[in-house]
């Protein structure tokens, strides 16, 4: 008896030290499954579907065009945006040349109404010595007021035209940005029309036919990146008292019995599965049973494990976390500085668009014949720019005294 004793007792005390330097230091579940992201891909335009280029279970790559929608709407829409461009375009140059054309009527008009001043200046004293008929030296004097009024209309005209362009040039042109965002806008539409995906991944989840209308945001297809997946643990909420960030942890699925996965503890979720289900459980009632509710807890996986040995999301796994270490802490304190996830595959149709709009304005920039002009002033300036105000419009306070 005393032998039998002895055994039971030691077999205590071995159960005894195996809890508290092993059993206590862990928490385990086997309420924990793969999680992933699930990037789901829909339509930005409206149209009917023409092609289908990827089927579930394979593999593809950003930018990969996943689907086609009809182009004729888009096509004509573009068409369209590229003709009122490049009209802008052309219109904008009329302006501009319509401004340089107006200076140079203002330099005429100057000489005519110097011209008329003169022939004023000449006539009016030999009127006093009677060498001149004063009707003369009236018609004279009418005509230079003919000509001055003259001089300022060519002037207000040259305000007027200036007025359009004065600060611009073809690329900022205020029609020219207008047709020009309308055209980036058509171009764009017309890209969507083949969808492409964003990310790398595995296709998944196709809901979508040949000839199907589809409309904006509606789901066709869904990509998951296999590459970064992770665990969602479901502990009792009576295991998370020493569970911290940081801690190590083991992950063990069916689908490899010879594998272990290495992870750690991310983050806590921030509520219960019942606190976020589209039906939460109504507590306070008279017929309440207390039931012990899960929260999940982010595992890590290590990337290079999952290349070896690859998880789907969903597969169900066991998770052992080891809490030895309890001075981290369960709720995050920094605040995540780069983005998640992102993507430069729409970027690229803007760029695009961009430089077929650069295009288009080269294409209808008409480079016109250059020849002098001489202000009175001797300032030479290009018929075909925007003269400078001193040389195209002179002051004509002058001019007052006469």
């Amino acid at each position: 008896m005393a032998i039998i004793a002895g055994v039971f007792l030691l077999i205590a005390l071995i159960w005894l030290l195996l809890y508290i330097f092993v059993f206590s230091q862990r928490e385990t579940t086997d309420d924990a499954y793969v999680r992933g992201d699930l990037v789901t891909i829909s339509p930005r335009v409206a149209g009917t579907v023409v092609e289908i280029a990827v089927e579930e279970t394979e593999r593809v790559h950003a930018g990969q065009v996943l689907l086609r929608l009809d182009p004729a709407d888009a096509q004509v829409s573009l068409m369209n945006a590229e003709g009122q461009l490049a009209q802008a375009v052309r219109e904008a140059q009329q302006s501009i040349e319509q401004a340089a054309e107006a200076d140079a009527a203002v330099v005429q008009r100057r000489a005519q109404y110097q011209t008329q001043r003169d022939e004023y200046d000449r006539r009016f004293p030999l009127v006093q010595a009677h060498a001149v008929a004063p009707e003369e030296a009236f018609n004279a004097n009418r005509q230079m007021r003919a000509a001055y009024a003259a001089l300022e209309q060519a002037e207000r005209q040259a305000d007027a035209a200036h007025a359009q362009v004065d600060g611009t040039d073809v690329h900022s042109f205020p029609a020219v940005v207008q047709a020009r965002a309308q055209f980036r806008n058509a171009w764009i539409n017309n890209n969507r029309n083949a969808i492409v995906s964003p990310i790398d991944g595995i296709a998944a989840r196709r809901q979508v036919q040949v000839g199907q209308r589809v409309q904006p945001g509606q789901d066709l297809l869904t990509i998951v990146p296999l590459t970064d997946l992770w665990v969602d643990a479901n502990f009792k909420e009576t295991q998370l008292q020493n569970i911290r960030i940081g801690q190590p942890a083991t992950i063990t699925t069916d689908i490899y019995s010879h594998a272990t996965y290495h992870g750690k503890v991310v983050g806590f979720n921030a509520g219960t599965g019942s606190a976020f289900s589209l039906l939460p459980a109504e507590n306070a009632t008279g017929n309440w049973i207390k039931v012990v509710q899960r929260l999940p807890v982010r595992v890590s996986l290590d990337p290079n494990e999952l290349r070896k040995h690859p998880l789907m999301v969903g597969l169900s796994t066991y998770v052992n976390v080891d809490t030895h270490n309890r001075n981290g802490i369960m709720l995050p304190t920094r605040v995540r500085n780069h983005p998640l996830m992102s993507t430069d595959v729409y970027e690229r149709e803007v760029n695009q668009a961009d430089e077929k709009a650069e295009e288009i304005i080269r294409a209808n920039t008409v480079s016109a014949p250059s020849s002098d002009v001489f202000c009175v002033q001797g300032k030479p300036a290009s018929a075909h720019s925007v003269l400078p105000a001193p040389c195209a419009r002179a002051n004509l306070s002058s001019l007052s005294e006469h």
